[in-house]
């Protein structure tokens, strides 16, 4: 009986620690945690915007995209964007602009919002790792719209 006490009071000391140590690292991540130029790259499936000019398809099928983009943060909850995504029916359009908005929880989960088109938001959901030098993330929504990115910050 008297194990049982110990090793369950061990096991409750042991989760308190854990937790204790979890909340203090989740408490260091906000919007300045990324701050200035990431490099995105990126890869998935997405309707197309467009036919490029002269190609098959139509707008709306599904197609693979690539990509990178440049993004910068203010470290206050906005970012501007350059971006240079390839996809098979709408082709290269390259270097178009683009601004958006974000929110980094305690948590180091981030969230950003951006319309690349009139009455088009796409929003995504990331993680910021090894201490904001990089971030993973995908696409929540719209619900057809399929990519996976990583970032990481230039120096």
């Amino acid at each position: 009986m008297r194990q049982n006490v110990i090793l369950g009071t061990t096991v409750i000391l042991a989760l308190a620690v854990c937790a204790q140590g979890q909340t203090e690292d989740n408490s260091k991540c906000g919007n300045d945690t990324l701050k200035g130029a990431y490099g995105v790259q990126l890869s998935g499936t997405r309707p197309a915007p467009f036919v490029a000019l002269g190609g098959p398809g139509y707008v709306g099928q599904m197609e693979q995209v690539i990509g990178f983009d440049i993004l910068v943060f203010d470290g206050k909850g906005n970012f501007t964007q350059v971006d240079n995504i390839k996809g098979t029916v709408s082709g290269f359009p390259p270097d178009r602009p683009g601004k958006g908005t974000y929110v980094v929880n305690p948590d180091c989960s981030v969230i950003t919002t951006i319309q690349p088109a009139p009455g088009v938001t796409v929003v995504t959901k990331a993680v910021i790792v090894d201490g904001g030098k990089e971030y993973r993330g995908f696409t929540v929504s719209p619900e057809a719209i399929n990519i996976t990115f990583v970032g990481r910050q230039i120096k």
